[in-house]
């Protein structure tokens, strides 16, 4: 059974950094696709970052702008996130989830299993 379990949130000042983890086990193919989401109350889920373990591709969402980075570990089963120069518009609960997709998708509607989420809160 699929499972992913987030870790590394919590409450950081502004131009800080956390690194959010998800840890994936279950996986029943090698070739897929996680992404890290964001979601702040009042506001839509939005992509944060996406990478596929068939070739390493990397996508972001518009808003990262190079503070944040994606990376998933050599056994594939851990994927991070970075998260750099933090501001207050980054306060959200942050969602990492699998698609099917063996191509680096940033469509929240490619992903099908979510994680619970962990909380990242930002304070000026």
């Amino acid at each position: 059974q699929l499972q992913l379990v987030e870790s590394g949130g919590g409450s950081v000042l502004s131009g800080g950094s956390l690194r959010l983890s998800c840890a994936a086990s279950g996986l029943t193919s090698p070739y897929y696709t996680i992404g890290w989401f964001r979601q702040a109350p009042g506001k839509e889920r939005e992509v944060v970052a996406s990478i596929d373990s068939t070739s390493g591709i990397i996508g972001y969402g518009d808003f990262v702008k190079a503070r944040f980075t994606i990376s998933m570990d050599d056994a594939k089963k851990t994927v991070n996130l970075q998260m750099n120069s933090l501001k207050p518009e980054d306060t959200a609960t942050y969602f990492c989830a699998w698609s099917h997709s063996p191509r680096m998708t940033l469509e929240v509607g490619d992903f099908t299993f979510w994680g619970r989420g962990t909380q990242v809160i930002v304070s000026s």
